[in-house]
């Protein structure tokens, strides 16, 4: 779409005022308007009717395509700016530019999208986000869109990331302590392995030995020793106990 001159900008402002007194009246609307007046300006019917738009809603208005994939929808969150942003593809601006009962149909559309502006600034605030920016599309098939950018309100951001690092250093602390139990039982198992060996190795000489080979031996490591003394002097303890109670 080309750019307005002074001229065409005067033109068309003219005629989208004579439009909304026209509407206001309801005679007529700014596609009827600018059927009869267009040959007073070269601007064209779809650029005469972006500028009534603009006035009517103060808003930014585009012409384009919004593709409906991830991506093209990302890219054109981060183009837009503000909260009166109106996209028209331009098959449905040329058909409303031309056509009034198609030009009030979707201009009902885009003014439902705009009136919604302080119910979904209400709604993203419940839920701790505030708006960042809105447009209201109508796609090539004539389908409306609203298109909302926002971000968490800062002290929900704040609030989040207090908590996540709450919840990291609670995970670092449960790492260390688990390697430290790991660390622990690892090295209780080695020597438990290693008492074993130098037992098995103590038992095997006695075996080839000149000993007597009617007789069975079994060697005690010292660990085992001490605890086999616990166990006894605990039995002692409670038999020594008994008997003097009988007494």
């Amino acid at each position: 779409m080309s750019i307005l001159g002074v001229n065409d900008m005067l033109a068309a402002y003219q005629y989208a005022n004579k439009a909304q007194k026209n509407n206001a009246t309801g005679k007529t609307s700014f596609a009827d308007t600018v059927k009869q007046t267009a040959e007073n300006s070269s601007a064209s019917r779809e650029e005469q009717y972006v500028e009534y738009l603009k006035q009517r809603y103060g808003a930014n208005v585009m012409v384009k395509n919004i593709g409906n994939d991830q991506r093209s929808i990302d890219n054109f969150g981060a183009s837009i700016a503000g909260y009166n942003n109106i996209v028209i593809a331009p098959n449905i601006l040329e058909k409303m530019a031309n056509d009034p009962e198609k030009a009030a149909y979707y201009e009902k559309i885009i003014q439902k999208g705009l009136d919604d502006i302080p119910r979904c600034k209400a709604a993203m605030s419940m839920n701790g986000f505030e708006m960042s920016s809105y447009a209201v599309s109508i796609d090539e098939k004539g389908v409306g869109y609203v298109y909302v950018t926002g971000d968490l309100k800062p002290e929900v951001r704040a609030k989040i990331e207090a908590k996540v690092r709450a919840e990291q250093a609670e995970k670092r602390a449960r790492r260390e302590r688990y390697q430290e139990l790991a660390e622990e039982a690892a090295e209780e198992r080695r020597e438990q392995t290693e008492l074993q060996y130098h037992k098995q190795l103590m038992e095997d000489a006695l075996k080839k030995s000149d000993l007597d080979t009617t007789v069975n031996y079994h060697f005690i490591s010292r660990s085992q020793m001490s605890a086999a003394a616990m166990a006894y002097e605990s039995a002692v303890g409670a038999y020594s106990s008994g008997v003097l109670g009988n007494a």
